[in-house]
């Protein structure tokens, strides 16, 4: 039964690796633009100010400072998911006790999503002129999750886990503001979609810490 369970996941997620792929390419070739602006602007407030400079001749009906005031945002929403990314696959990896089937698998269904997400939200990010910020240096500065150090106990896993997937769902709600003044509807709809996921994901863990 268990072995069939993880055909199963595998099976589902078959395309989706593929996905994944794709986006390891993605994230090595804009490591090169990110280090060289960051290389350039070292000292400055290089992040707006360099963008600023790339989105004058964009004209999708959202004002340039509204553009960049929103992809800042979303670099955070970026940064997040992908510092839960590495959380949630570090854990699938280091997993165990009792619960390890269930836990390796629902944390492997976790980690699948969350790479496909990195993707959507860096590419809007692109769609309004700016460039999604895609190093270590750079996610560890915009996020609002902390490295977890050494390997915890499974229920602890779950426990940093929620608050992970609570993190995410808080960055996400917080750029509405801005968006909504903007009339940005791609960028409402991609916050809507990834509160529900993380919602519902935070959800299903807790209730995995419950008696």
């Amino acid at each position: 039964m268990k072995s069939q369970a993880h055909h199963n996941y595998r099976q589902n997620y078959s395309q989706k690796s593929t996905q994944w792929v794709l986006f390891c390419e993605f994230l090595s070739s804009y490591n090169a633009i990110s280090t060289t602006r960051e290389n350039i602007n070292m000292g400055k407030n290089k992040d707006k100010s360099t963008d600023k400079e790339l989105t004058g001749s964009i004209n999708i009906g959202i004002s340039e400072d509204d553009r960049i005031a929103i992809a800042d945002g979303l670099s955070h929403l970026l940064a997040d998911t992908y510092t839960l990314y590495l959380k949630t696959h570090n854990f699938h990896w280091n997993v165990t006790g009792p619960m390890f089937n269930t836990l390796h698998l629902m944390f492997e269904a976790q980690y699948m999503e969350l790479s496909l997400a990195v993707d959507l939200i860096a590419e809007r990010i692109r769609s309004l002129g700016i460039h999604a910020p895609a190093t270590y240096s750079a996610y560890a500065r915009l996020t609002s999750i902390p490295e977890t150090e050494g390997v915890p106990k499974a229920t602890e896993m779950i426990q940093l886990l929620v608050e992970g997937q609570e993190a995410v769902t808080r960055t996400a709600r917080s750029i509405f503001a801005i968006v909504d003044k903007a009339s940005d509807e791609p960028t409402a709809d991609l916050l809507t979609q990834r509160m529900q996921v993380h919602e519902k994901t935070a959800w299903m863990l807790r209730s995995l810490l419950e008696d």
